[in-house]
């Protein structure tokens, strides 16, 4: 794929990666339309794409509305009538010990990396069915293959999503929709610094935007990254249950971090 001109819808892209992202993008010739729910970081990110001679138009809302998401996606198409490109990027969660969690708060972190996904999916398939074309990018985690202590709940909704995304490749694969996953190791944001998560092999920000564009120009439907936490999941996931448990287990604390009220 190739960026030049393409109409890119990216969800989340007031920090972190997304904002990364939506930078390089505007660099490489895209229309970047961009949401999150923080006005202020948005109107810096599409002044600071302009002042780079770049194309940015911006949106806010909350993605675990569904109604304000496809108001963004009705927006975009109103503006540029078409969307080549979506970017999933929204979500995250703090270390979380699910011995000290009820259920409604399992359930919070499972929306909040779940739904903030698929509010936006499905008004962009359907628009790209009108299309007859176009791709899906979501980003995921190593943690979505495998059972990551103190990331249960996430855990749970990056696995759902792979599985949806999985699905989707086959439903819409007549209506020259095209699907692209990828799967970060641990990656060091603002978000992350400080979070309790313990972050072996973490890359930069901007390393992971390096591979996130590779998979994007390839269209390489998964894609794991960086090469050497690639390679540890592909052996956890060859082991024995019962071994990569054992070797899992090294990593949570004897006993739950006390809840702060």
């Amino acid at each position: 794929m190739h960026f030049q001109d393409k109409v890119i819808l990216i969800v989340g892209a007031s920090s972190g990666m997304g904002r990364a992202l939506a930078k390089r993008l505007a660099g490489d010739g895209a229309i970047v339309f961009a949401t999150a729910r923080r006005q202020e970081l948005l109107d810096q990110l599409a002044q600071e794409i302009a002042l780079a001679g770049g194309q940015c138009a911006v949106h806010a809302a909350d993605a675990m509305d569904p109604d304000a998401a496809a108001a963004v996606v009705r927006d975009c198409v109103g503006r540029y009538g078409r969307i080549d490109l979506v970017v999933l990027n929204a979500g995250g969660a703090p270390a979380l010990d699910m011995r000290t969690m009820e259920a409604r708060d399992v359930t919070a972190y499972m929306r909040s990396n779940y739904d903030v996904a698929v509010n936006y999916l499905f008004p962009v398939l359907h628009q790209m069915r009108r299309q007859r074309a176009g791709m899906v990018a979501l980003t995921n985690s190593l943690a979505g293959l495998l059972g990551v202590p103190l990331q249960g709940p996430y855990s749970a909704a990056k696995g759902a999503l792979r599985l949806l995304i999985d699905t989707c490749r086959i439903e819409f694969a007549r209506d020259g929709i095209r699907f692209v996953s990828v799967y970060p190791g641990f990656v060091g944001t603002a978000v992350t610094k400080n979070d309790g998560m313990p972050a072996p092999l973490e890359i930069s920000e901007e390393c992971a935007v390096d591979h996130i564009l590779h998979a994007l120009r390839r269209e390489l439907p998964d894609y794991m990254f960086p090469w050497p936490m690639r390679w540890l999941m592909r052996l956890a996931l060859c082991l024995p249950k019962r071994v990569t448990n054992w070797i899992l287990q090294r990593e949570v604390p004897a006993e739950p971090a006390p809840r702060h009220p």
